[in-house]
């Protein structure tokens, strides 16, 4: 109840302005809460100097927006008393002021007065914290001086009448500071002041008082149980002692309003963190959420800020050690607008004279926005041309008066649309209509969400495929906000774009007229108007971007093998090879770009599958164990080469290996440049010898060889044949020489010359000179020459390492029978 000294000293303050005959300024009581019903809270007629005789006659009464009337009119003294109990923490909770309104009217004629009555607290709450017990967790070493913020009792008081100072009880350890809020409230810290041996002494067992600022004065009390931790000496460190964020209300559920980072130079469990909230209040507990492992502050309630500007969150991040630090997230709440000014009749006389004066009041209404600043400013009009005008009384009250003599055979009834907009951005309207027609004008054009758009098209659609919607809006009612959507002229080329695409003019749907072919158009632009139905019409652009997507509608190309009608060529691999033999390679392109341009090479069958492996990503042929002489001599490969498109596409080759015995396969092992520079000159002069000696031990097993063959064959049939393994007729090639560019199976180290004379029967043998690889010094740098004519076709070979091989030129009669 109410402090009985209080009840009967009310302050009344007046502010009396004439603004029409009906029309005056607020009145201003001031109260005390929770006083008794029937206390006395002003004499509005003497205020207004009224007779308090006619007030019973001209229906004297007050009114109140709120759905519980706080106060009653004595119709005979004109008194305003209290009329239900006023608890100004229910009615206002920590807002201040805390105001209640009223509204005095009168008939006969029409008066009004707006009331306002300001309800000072009264210190009727004792501050009370929201655990009996506080737990408080601190290390044995913690550094003298270390705060740790306690958990703040709560006072429904405000002003003075709240918490002011907080105590603790007598120790030798801990004292209190009280610290000042950023809204005024009182927050205590507990300070040690000499460090604990946990060894001496496990547990503090203290008594925080809170104590606020009323007469008499009120106390609250809690425990604070405080446990030494043991071992742990290094603290979690937040980034920043205090966040700062900014978040506009109505933020959606689950965003982020700030991230908090602590960290602990302690390893294993005492680095680790968790994050939680620290003496923080229910309705921050129901705004926000904390993840314990990120330190992730997310929105989980509604943010008003006409409820709350500004939170304030305290933040504790404890290690597995039991080790605390803090922070503060200091939150303040932006204001958006939010909420539509309210438009409210309050009063309106019908019907009125058509003789009616100009200035004549007819109704009075008033207006409000729960926004603030510029969100809450409002602006009141008349919509259409009315005889009609809207006339400021005083703040957010209006008086609609007439402009003109009225005639009532020429119009009978006026529907009247008051519009009220506030200052916002965008701003927002409402509307309350006193019989009236709305008209509108086309005041909006037609607005796209954005000025251009991406719209992908994958290539080979179909003609008449829906590949995009645009949708404009217009703010207009009715036909003002009809919108029709049209193409502007513009060329893809030489080409209108009406030829390409086509848009519904009233939903916006875009067709493509044609199939687009990603090889021969891969992006164009067009510009779309909306245009409303308003006259005049108003109208808005967009520009379209349009890129065509690649498909994969192009197999891969294979270049090489050569697959020829007529014939099949052929890769010779001498049965001396080893595993990982380099036979040939498949080389293929594909007409797509990306992923679908990417190739994959595969075995698709084989005459012996153990015999051969292709490289799957370059196509490679080679051998995966030595020849036998069991293998079949004639081998066919047919190869697979796929995209990686989705779905695939895929080409086959046919390749033919042809195996022969006794195709030697000398090598000369090139050094390494790089890796042998800067080396000791003799290591070139050992390598020069070693090289010759192996050339003529080579040399002279050919010779050795050839005779061999010239004892053992008589007839023989001229062939020719090249490194490749591809076997040409006699007919299409020199008679007496070919030269066999090594693109096959034979080792680049060598080139051989076969010399097949028509007029000779016998078995004549010519061998050539052999081209030895020369290493002359250089800098201290070996060089290669291997005496190459500079006009002859470099070896085509994906091997490097074989690339530079030297020639040697060897002339053979081959016998049908010994390779066929």
């Amino acid at each position: 109840m109410a402090n009985p000294t209080l009840q009967r000293q009310v302050v009344v303050s007046l502010i009396f302005l004439c603004v029409t005959d009906a029309v005056a300024e607020t009145l201003q009581y001031s109260i005390a809460e929770e006083m008794e019903i029937g206390s006395f809270v002003g004499n509005v007629a003497n205020d207004l100097g009224l007779d308090n005789r006619k007030l019973g006659i001209r229906k004297a009464r007050i009114t109140s927006e709120s759905s519980t009337q706080y106060f009653q009119l004595n119709m005979h003294s004109g008194d305003v008393v209290i009329a239900e109990r006023i608890d100004r923490e229910e009615l206002c909770g920590q807002m201040v002021p805390c105001v209640l309104y009223f509204e005095f009217r009168l008939e006969n004629p029409v008066h009004f007065q707006r009331a306002e009555v300001q309800i000072q607290d009264i210190n009727d709450n004792a501050p009370m914290f929201p655990k009996k017990r506080l737990v408080l967790k601190i290390h044995e070493l913690s550094p003298i001086k270390t705060p740790f913020i306690l958990e703040s009792a709560q006072d429904s008081d405000v002003g003075v009448n709240r918490v002011q100072n907080y105590t603790v009880s007598p120790n030798e350890h801990f004292r209190v500071e009280v610290h000042s809020g950023s809204d005024g409230s009182k927050y205590a810290e507990l300070v040690l002041e000499t460090q604990i041996d946990r060894e001496e002494q496990e547990e503090v067992n203290l008594i925080l008082t809170a104590i606020d600022g009323g007469l008499p004065r009120k106390i609250g009390t809690t425990e604070i149980k405080i446990l030494v931790l043991d071992a742990n000496d290094n603290f979690p460190q937040f980034s920043q002692l205090v966040y700062k964020v900014e978040l506009k209300e109505n933020s959606a559920h689950n965003s982020l309003v700030c991230k908090v980072i602590a960290t602990d130079k302690d390893r294993g469990s005492y680095g680790d963190i968790i994050y939680s909230f620290n003496q923080v209040s229910e309705k921050v507990l129901k705004l926000f959420k904390l993840n314990q492992s990120t330190g992730e502050i997310t929105v989980q309630g509604s943010i008003d800020f006409e409820e709350t500007k500004i939170h304030e969150i305290n933040i504790q991040a404890t290690d597995g050690g039991g080790l605390s630090g803090y922070s503060k997230v200091i939150v303040e709440i932006l204001d958006e607008n939010d909420n539509s000014p309210e438009v409210m009749i309050t009063s309106i006389v019908s019907p009125i004279p058509e003789d009616s004066l100009p200035g004549t009041m007819t109704a009075v209404l008033s207006v409000r926005d729960r926004d603030s600043k510029e969100n809450g400013k409002i602006v009141c009009s008349i919509e259409g041309l009315t005889p009609f005008s809207l006339k400021s009384s005083f703040k957010n009250y209006y008086s609609l008066v007439t402009d003109i003599s009225l005639d009532r055979e020429k119009v009978s009834e006026y529907n009247i649309t008051i519009i009220a907009t506030d200052c916002g951005s965008p701003s927002l309207t409402s509307q309350e209509t006193v019989r009236v027609q709305i008209s509108d004008i086309n005041d909006n054009p037609p607005l796209f969400k954005q000025n251009s758009y991406t719209i992908y098209v994958n290539e080979n659609n179909s003609p008449s495929l829906l590949i995009g919607t645009l949708n404009a809006v217009d703010l207009d009612y009715e036909q003002n906000a009809k919108i029709t959507y049209a193409l502007l002229p513009n060329e893809i080329g030489e080409i209108s774009v009406a030829s390409y695409l086509s848009i519904n003019p009233e939903n916006g749907n875009i067709y493509a007229l044609q199939s687009l072919d990603y090889e021969k158009i891969r992006d164009f632009r067009a510009v779309v108007r909306a245009t409303d139905g308003g006259s005049p019409s108003l109208s808005s652009n967009a520009t379209l971007h349009f890129q065509v997507m690649d498909e994969n509608d192009n197999p891969p190309i294979i270049l090489y093998p050569i697959q020829e009608s007529t014939s099949l060529s052929s890769d010779l691999v001498p049965r001396s090879a080893q595993a990982d033999y380099l036979v040939t390679k498949v080389v293929a392109v594909d007409g797509d770009s990306g992923q679908n341009a990417w190739l994959s090479f595969k075995l698709l069958k084989s005459t012996d599958a153990s015999l051969f492996n292709v490289v799957e990503h370059n196509g490679e042929i080679r051998t995966t164990r030595p020849m036998t002489e069991r293998d079949n001599r004639k081998q066919k490969l047919i190869i697979v080469v796929r995209d990686n498109g989705k779905p695939s596409l895929s080409t086959t080759t046919i390749l033919n290996i042809l195996l022969v015995d006794g195709f030697s396969e000398p090598y000369v092992q090139l050094p390494d440049l790089h890796k042998e520079e800067g080396k000791d000159s003799k290591l070139t002069m050992y390598l020069v010898i070693a090289l010759a000696l192996i050339s003529f031990i080579f040399l002279v097993s050919v010779m050795v060889f050839f005779v061999f063959k010239v004892i053992k064959t008589r007839r023989c049939e001229k062939k020719y044949f090249s490194a490749t393994g591809n076997f040409y007729d006699d007919s299409n090639k020199p008679n007496n020489l070919i030269d066999i560019d090594g693109t096959g199976t034979l080792s680049q180290s060598y080139r051989y010359e076969v010399c097949l004379t028509t007029d000779s029967g016998g078995s004549e043998f010519k061998f050539l000179r052999p081209l030895l690889p020369n290493f002359p010094h250089r800098n201290g740098t070996v060089e290669v020459n291997f005496g190459m004519n500079p006009s002859s076709n470099p070896v085509d070979r994906q091997d490097p390492a074989t690339e530079d091989a030297a020639k040697i030129f060897v002339e053979k009669k081959i016998c049908r029978e010994e390779y066929l």
